[in-house]
């Protein structure tokens, strides 16, 4: 590719990279396997639920594993080139190394985003068919519509934060371990350690989503949730970029 390629053309052959990847396909069959059977599993053990959104969001309780592949998949579009040497190759194709992480960043996202929807579909047809509710879940009910979108939002968030730590560290198990630590360990660890300090710290780190309430963390309001993983994901994004801009390979 010249520096003149058009940014539609980066697109397709980030795409054609990332699903070459063997690992891309395990960590999204892991994610569809885990949040499918989970939610399946939850609807079911749920007899009864007083509101339609609280049915939907006892079956998306999957994501808050699951959203933990969709951060590897996130990492190893940066690192696995950087693991298999081929890292050079890419960026003489593609020398504008900014515009090169955002094509990853778009696919990540779409790819997160198609993964999201697909399963919150099926997350809401497990509660519609599975648990009772006085009046059925209707999918057109507001409450529903935001408790799903705001499930797949958080899902492309995560898999950005991975781009993100992906860049900033290059290394993959690194990377993976400190996502892992952010968005699944430290929150539910400060979260019961007592301290006002450390419930405070809890909230402000980027961790995982259920719907509109945090996965075993310290309560927060779904616009401060979503608004402080949208900030850590951005953040991380952007440090990786600069880095990625000054570093030789």
């Amino acid at each position: 590719m010249s520096r003149g390629v058009p940014f539609s053309a980066v697109l397709r052959s980030e795409w054609t990279r990332l699903s070459s990847l063997r690992s891309t396909w395990w960590a999204t069959a892991v994610f569809v396997v885990v949040v499918g059977a989970a939610g399946a599993l939850a609807a079911a053990g749920t007899d009864t639920a007083e509101r339609a959104e609280v049915a939907v969001q006892t079956a998306l309780i999957g994501f808050g594993f699951g959203q933990l592949a969709l951060l590897v998949i996130g990492v190893l579009a940066v690192t696995a080139e950087l693991a298999s040497g081929s890292a050079l190759a890419t960026l003489v194709a593609v020398p504008r190394r900014t515009r090169l992480l955002l094509a990853r960043t778009v696919v990540v996202a779409a790819w997160c985003l198609l993964l999201g929807i697909a399963l919150a579909a099926a997350c809401l047809l497990a509660a519609r068919t599975l648990t009772a509710v006085p009046g059925g879940v209707d999918p057109t009910d507001p409450e529903v519509l935001r408790t799903l979108g705001l499930q797949v939002g958080a899902a492309a968030l995560v898999g950005v934060l991975g781009v993100g730590l992906g860049a900033v560290l290059r290394s993959t198990a690194g990377a993976v371990g400190l996502g892992t630590a952010l968005v699944f360990v430290l929150p539910p660890v400060l979260a019961l350690s007592g301290p006002r300090w450390a419930e405070r710290l809890s909230a402000a780190l980027p961790m995982l989503r259920v719907g509109q309430d945090a996965f075993f963390s310290v309560p927060t309001s779904w616009p401060v949730g979503m608004g402080v993983v949208a900030a850590w994901a951005a953040g991380a994004w952007v440090v990786g970029a600069v880095l990625h801009e000054r570093r030789d390979v």
